[in-house]
């Protein structure tokens, strides 16, 4: 299938976490899925999606509440996992778009879960990591997180952090930024999840 290069899906996921260890029998994962599409030749974001996706081993702790705002009650109003994974694939083209991440976290995340529940992995080869990217472009020595790098960058952080859809939105203007410098990577580093 012919791709249109110039497109890229941005995505940030938000999990199930804990202020410590997980309780036990439940395991981390993904209750958030934040895309959002970049035109890379026009320099500008097209479009923010936000997917809710309901938990099957885990529930919203209170720390992840604090941290991402999400609450049970949200999420289990929100898809299952293998219909999320769909839902990218048949919608957003996640498996013909090129993909980018801050980190390797998102990426990690899919693998497993997808893994673990017997899920096709919805994206195709071409993934970036978004951090790698950025450090490269602006010679720095450690990699920071994507509020450090908005800061580095010199521009705001919009919506809230650790929320999906706002950190999609935010990466994609630190990705945006890389791409105007010249920094952005022509070939997407490979290989695919599952």
């Amino acid at each position: 299938m012919e791709t249109d290069v110039r497109l890229l899906n941005v995505i940030d996921v938000e999990s199930t976490c804990w202020e410590g260890r997980p309780p036990p029998g439940q395991v981390s994962e993904i209750i958030e899925i934040g895309l959002t599409v970049v035109d890379l030749r026009a320099g500008r974001r097209l479009a923010r999606h936000r997917l809710l996706v309901r938990p099957a081993r885990s529930e919203v702790s209170a720390f992840c509440t604090g941290l991402t705002g999400l609450t049970q009650a949200e999420v289990d109003a929100g898809t299952g996992f293998a219909e999320a994974c769909r839902v990218l694939a048949a919608e957003h083209r996640s498996g013909a778009i090129p993909w980018a991440s801050w980190g390797d976290y998102d990426r990690d995340m899919f693998t497993r879960q997808c893994r673990a529940t017997g899920t096709a992995y919805p994206f195709g080869r071409r993934h970036t990591n978004a951090k790698v990217a950025f450090t490269a472009a602006y010679g720095l020595r450690g990699r920071p997180g994507m509020a450090q790098a908005l800061e580095v960058a010199g521009l705001p952080l919009e919506g809230r952090h650790h929320r999906g859809d706002d950190d999609a939105w935010n990466i994609a203007a630190l990705v945006l930024d890389v791409a105007a410098k010249g920094g952005w990577p022509a070939r997407p580093e490979g290989p695919a999840g599952v």
